[in-house]
C-alpha cells in the first residue's frame, strides 16, 4: 500500500531546465544501495542547482520531458524518498509516469506548467487538490487539470498493483479452492514430507 494523495499544501521547488533525465535524479552509482535506508539523500547527487531548488519542497515544477532516458524506478525511490509528493512538467518519459503511479507520486502533465516555472520561486506555497484536479498558486490562482481517471483513483486509495490485487483476495482464495475440485488431475499428488525427509539421499522410498 502506498501513502494516498489527496490534498498536498506545502513549498515548491523551481526546475526551469528541460529534459532532466533519470541519471540526473539518481546518478546510477547508488542504485545498488538498499532502498530501507532510503535515497532522499542521492536525488540529484551531481547536479547541485537542482538538488539546492528541490531540498525542502513538496511539489517540484520542471520543463518538458521530465524523467526521461533509462527506466530506474530509483528516481522515483529518491523524489519520494526526499518527501516530493507532486511533479508538475508540460511532459514526462512514459515509463517515469508509470513509475510515479506505482510509488504515489502524482505527475501532472500540463502545458501551465512553463508559466509556473516562469512566475514561481523556490520556497512558494501551493495546494494540489487531487480531489478537485486543481492547482493552487501562492497568489490564490487555481488552475484546473487533468489526470488519467485509473491512476488518480489508485493515488487517491493509495493502491499500487498489490494492493489492487488484494482487493480481490477473496476471489482468488474461492478459485483456489474450485480449481483443486475441477482440475484435481492437473496438481501433483500429495507427498509425505516426513517419510521424504527420513529418506537417506539418493534412495527411492
Amino acid at each position: 500500500m502506498m501513502t494516498p494523495f489527496i490534498t498536498v499544501r506545502g513549498t515548491v521547488g523551481v526546475l526551469d531546465r528541460a529534459n532532466i533525465d533519470t541519471d540526473q535524479i539518481i546518478p546510477a552509482r547508488f542504485l545498488r544501495k538498499p532502498r530501507s535506508a532510503g535515497y532522499h539523500n542521492f536525488l540529484f547527487a551531481d547536479t547541485p542547482s537542482l538538488r539546492a531548488a528541490a531540498s525542502q519542497a513538496a511539489v517540484l515544477v520542471a520543463g518538458e520531458n521530465f524523467g526521461c532516458g533509462s527506466s530506474r524506478e530509483g528516481a522515483v525511490y529518491a523524489l519520494v524518498d526526499a518527501g516530493i509528493r507532486c511533479v508538475i512538467a508540460p511532459s514526462f518519459g512514459d515509463i517515469f509516469l508509470g513509475n510515479a503511479a506505482q510509488n504515489g507520486l502524482l505527475a501532472i502533465t500540463t502545458p501551465a506548467a512553463t508559466a509556473f516555472a516562469a512566475t514561481w520561486r523556490d520556497g512558494d506555497e501551493v495546494t494540489v487538490d487531487l480531489l478537485a484536479q486543481t492547482i493552487r498558486s501562492a497568489d490564490g490562482t487555481t488552475q484546473p487539470f487533468a489526470v488519467d481517471a485509473f491512476r488518480r483513483r489508485c493515488l487517491l486509495e493509495g493502491l499500487d498493483d498489490v494492493g489492487l490485487t488484494l482487493q480481490h483476495a477473496a476471489e482468488i482464495a474461492a478459485f483456489e479452492v474450485r480449481d483443486a475440485v475441477d482440475r484435481a488431475w492437473a496438481r501433483p499428488p500429495a507427498i509425505d514430507q516426513a517419510n521424504r525427509s527420513s529418506t537417506p539421499s539418493g534412495v527411492t522410498p
